[in-house]
């Protein structure tokens, strides 16, 4: 994954980002945060946050997949897929107001977090 792409899609908020490895963790914790509200908006009714919320979870979908670096294997190919399936789920929940959408992104988000998280573990201690 290109680190330079996603540091610069976010640093625009003027953060300060300890690593470009804190920056990943950021931005999936931040699909975790919006896509959280996004569903407890459809659950309120409130179309007009449902669609703020979903907006901004996509949006760090888009900018985590314009980061992949496919020059380092397979595993840039698989997260594409990925992130595009996770932007279809959401554009359908938002379309449908479908919570149970919203639950399988933030499902799947989850594990991806987890599994970078344990992939940075590993990469330090080497």
């Amino acid at each position: 994954m290109s680190q330079n792409a996603a540091y610069a899609a976010y640093s625009q908020n003027n953060l300060a980002i300890e690593s470009p490895e804190k920056l990943i963790t950021m931005l999936y914790e931040g699909i975790l945060k919006f896509a959280s509200h996004a569903k407890r908006a459809i659950e309120h009714h409130d179309l007009e946050k449902k669609s703020y919320w979903i907006n901004r979870s996509v949006a760090i979908y888009i900018e985590l997949l314009n980061a992949l670096d496919y020059k380092e294997g397979n595993v840039a190919h698989y997260l594409s897929g990925l992130y595009v399936h996770q932007i279809k789920m959401l554009s359908e929940a938002n379309i449908e107001n479908d919570t149970n959408k919203i639950d399988t992104v933030l499902h799947v988000t989850k594990e991806l977090l987890a599994a970078w998280e344990e992939e940075t573990r590993y990469a330090m201690a080497q």
